[in-house]
């Protein structure tokens, strides 16, 4: 069971600052690129929000049935990267290697899927050269005096388009370096001109590395083509790195780089930016150690990606118990729908008449207006926080149906439609409390225990299993109508 808006698939897009239907350039398939890290220090929740965004709106593309190619690249060499292998007298190379495999385990461990291919720049001089080669060539880059390469910005005529300023406006202040050789101010580098105890590579300009920007031009262009669907990063990367990315791609090849460009907004701490200096500096791995990572998905989740996000505890704490309310309704759907063994009902002409119970029409109903109000939300820009809205709503029809009691067959349909539709926000990833399994059974096993010693007036023994189920996360709750049923805690 699925719905989508009538107007289809809407995406804001950061290039012409509105709307506009998405129509794939070859679909089914979708080519989407992401910047990635630069790996020289742990990765934090500002990333974090990024790539579960990201990841959000990957889910969704193939929930639409979209066949998406996602490349998210690794900047493993940069200025950031060799002044901290400077510091701590390491190889830039090997502190790079390093901090690729902690932060893409930091991702892991927060629930975020790797991307289909993960480029590194110091795998891919040879294809960042021959881009550069293109723009020498046709006149929109230049060799200054020490071997360095720039992009000639007055080349483009429509410079600024995607941060939508001019390009005087941009550089208002800049002044030349000599020592550059820059011909404007505006210019930007391609190939720095090596500098001693930096990584380098041979060129023909020389030997040098690659400028921050041209690299995820020549990725995108060697995994997703000279044009592709979606470019996405964080707003701070608008200027100067995407414009750039814009100017250079398009001035190689004379084509539109990117048909749409998503843009997440910007993550403070407490109100402010965050920053080591400030001490709200927050890596993924230190709110690990106390928080589920699903929560601070659903964290991220509450909030739509284009929006500014406030980081706070109370912020986290509340996306805490709402999950929880999520996750108690689901292991309650997920228990009823286990008793049922034969198809669910999806339709008056598949499986057998269900039971006539009294919340079936009600959970059914709460089923199908989940999908329809979900899907509009996602259709319409990935709207995440009305899709949250939409799954609340359910679990309070659910709630009603679960009270007024419901067939397995119902109870599977209901559960099958809020699984689905939710994991397309990243929850209900993990084993979900509730799924069937050997640690129902085994819980199951104990209820009886408990529920024989209670009929027995054995009211020690039965304390005893509650408060040891209680000590190892599994909260009991006895039900007039249904007994006695639990949930992991969250």
């Amino acid at each position: 069971m699925a719905a989508t808006s009538s107007k289809g698939l809407q995406l804001y897009n950061t290039l012409t600052r509105k709307k506009e239907p998405f129509v794939p350039l070859r679909p089914p398939r979708v080519g989407m690129y992401v910047c990635g890290l630069t790996v020289y220090d742990y990765a934090h929740i500002g990333h974090a929000r990024t790539h579960v965004a990201f990841e959000t709106i990957r889910r969704w593309l193939a929930f639409r049935g979209y066949d998406v190619l996602f490349v998210q690249n690794v900047t493993d060499v940069d200025d950031k990267i060799i002044d901290r292998a400077r510091e701590l007298k390491v190889d830039p190379q090997e502190h790079a290697a390093k901090w690729t495999q902690i932060c893409n385990a930091d991702m892991a461990n927060l629930g975020v899927s790797p991307p289909d291919v993960q480029p590194k720049v110091t795998e891919h001089i040879d294809h960042i050269v021959r881009l550069i080669e293109k723009l020498v060539a046709n006149g929109h880059a230049y060799r200054a005096r020490d071997g360095s390469v720039y992009y000639r910005v007055a080349k483009k005529k429509d410079y600024g388009k995607l941060s939508n300023r001019s390009p005087d406006e941009l550089m208002a202040g800049a002044r030349v370096d000599p020592a550059e050789g820059k011909e404007d101010p505006k210019d930007f580098a391609l190939w720095k001109a090596v500098k001693p105890g930096e990584p380098w590579w041979n060129s023909p300009w020389g030997k040098g590395r690659p400028g921050w920007h041209i690299e995820c031009s020549a990725m995108a262009a060697t995994y997703l083509g000279e044009t592709f669907d979606i470019h996405g990063g964080g707003v701070d990367l608008v200027f100067p790195h995407h414009e750039n990315e814009v100017a250079q791609s398009e001035g190689a090849s004379g084509k539109q780089f990117v048909k749409y460009w998503l843009h997440t907004g910007f993550l403070t701490v407490g109100g402010e930016k965050m920053s080591k200096s400030l001490k709200n500096f927050i890596p993924i791995h230190d709110i690990l150690k106390d928080h589920d990572p699903e929560v601070i998905r659903f964290f991220y989740a509450n909030t739509h990606y284009r929006s500014g996000i406030d980081y706070t505890k109370a912020a986290l704490e509340d996306a805490g118990r709402g999950l929880e309310r999520l996750r108690r309704v689901e292991a309650d759907l997920a228990r009823e729908a286990a008793k049922w063994h034969g198809p669910a009902i999806r339709g008056k002409e598949n499986g057998p008449p269900a039971p006539a119970f009294s919340g079936d029409a009600r959970l059914i109903q709460a089923s199908t207006k989940l999908a329809d109000d979900f899907g509009h939300a996602m259709d319409d820009d990935f709207n995440t926080r009305e899709a949250v809205a939409a799954l609340f709503g359910f679990v309070t029809d659910a709630n009603k149906a679960l009270t007024d009691g419901i067939s397995p067959s119902a109870g599977q349909l209901a559960h099958s439609t809020f699984v689905r539709h939710a994991r397309t926000l990243t929850v209900f990833d993990k084993k979900a409390a509730g799924a069937t399994g050997p640690l129902d059974e085994l819980v199951g096993l104990l209820l009886r225990i408990r529920d024989e010693s209670r009929s027995k007036k054995d009211f020690k023994t039965s304390d005893l299993v509650r408060d040891e189920l209680k000590r190892i996360g599994v909260d009991v709750e006895d039900t007039a109508k249904a007994g006695a049923k639990w949930r992991l805690k969250a």
